[in-house]
């Protein structure tokens, strides 16, 4: 494959997750074994052959290379991909991609489908993802996903295999539903976006904004634009349930040497190991 983006790939509990992440340049991120992509500020060229999409808001960084995602995907004669997003972007999108149609004379196969906070999205029989509203500048969506895990209702847990299975088949439904939170991504956020919903704090997996970490960076003003500082995780440090924590998102104020040395004098045991610089 061309590789054509720096991407980061970190591997945890089964979960490859893989992207690229600075403010006001690009963002984009995949987890293979979900075969889910979310944003699209850039279109690395390994990710065309994931078919769904969750993108979080409109702004260029995080949508700028749809078009290219879709063109690909019909250029290389793959299905066209579904393609998930804030219900109030969908006709400017849709838009969009009728003009780079008719710049290019290429046709731009997909499906747009609007979300709003608390909406659900079926992925196979396994997964579910949540939409959850989070605080930007323009209407935002975080995403959290759920793995599916049925257990057998104790009153049959006695039964023999051959009863169960008689029960199953009549239509009695034998089985309890839990859903386990296995990945989380904020998107742009204030620290609201965390504090109003509670499950990013509980999943295992957590990709969240960073984009600040300079002590003179005055936070309100931070959050007056949706973002969040090294502050806010610290304030929030015994909230974090995850096992994993990417913080992302970094401002292009700082070079790469600088936001370690702030976040790491703010957070020196980085959560107890857990949250890692995606820089």
């Amino acid at each position: 494959m061309t590789e054509n983006v720096p991407l980061l790939t970190h591997v945890h509990d089964g979960l490859t997750i893989e992207g690229y992440s600075r403010a006001a340049v690009q963002t984009c991120w995949r987890v293979n074994e979900l075969k889910l992509l979310f944003d699209a500020g850039i279109q690395p060229w390994d990710f065309m052959g994931t078919p769904t999409m969750f993108i979080s808001h409109a702004h260029l960084d995080h949508i700028a290379a749809l078009p290219a995602y879709v063109s690909r995907r019909r250029m290389m004669k793959m299905d066209p991909p579904v393609i998930y997003l804030p219900d109030s972007a969908v006709d400017a999108a849709w838009k969009m991609l009728q003009l780079f149609r008719s710049l290019d004379r290429g046709a731009m196969p997909c499906e747009l489908i609007g979300l709003l906070g608390g909406d659900e999205t079926e992925i196979g029989r396994e997964y579910v993802v949540k939409s959850v509203e989070v605080k930007h500048t323009i209407d935002a969506l975080g995403f959290i996903v759920y793995q599916r895990r049925h257990k057998l209702k104790p009153e049959f847990l006695d039964l023999p295999g051959e009863e169960i299975r008689n029960l199953r088949l009549a239509g009695t439904e034998i089985t309890t539903e839990r859903r386990v939170p296995v990945f989380a991504y904020t998107g742009d956020t204030s620290p609201k976006g965390l504090d109003n919903n509670p499950e990013f704090y509980d999943a295992k997996i957590l990709v969240s904004e960073l984009t600040f970490a300079a002590p003179e960076h005055r936070r309100e003003k931070i959050h007056k634009h949706g973002h969040m500082h090294v502050d806010d995780y610290r304030e929030r440090k015994d909230e974090f349930k995850n096992e994993l924590i990417i913080g992302s998102h970094a401002s292009t104020r700082y070079t790469d040497a600088q936001i370690k040395r702030f976040v790491k004098k703010v957070l020196p045991d980085m959560l107890g190991g857990r949250l890692k610089l995606w820089i």
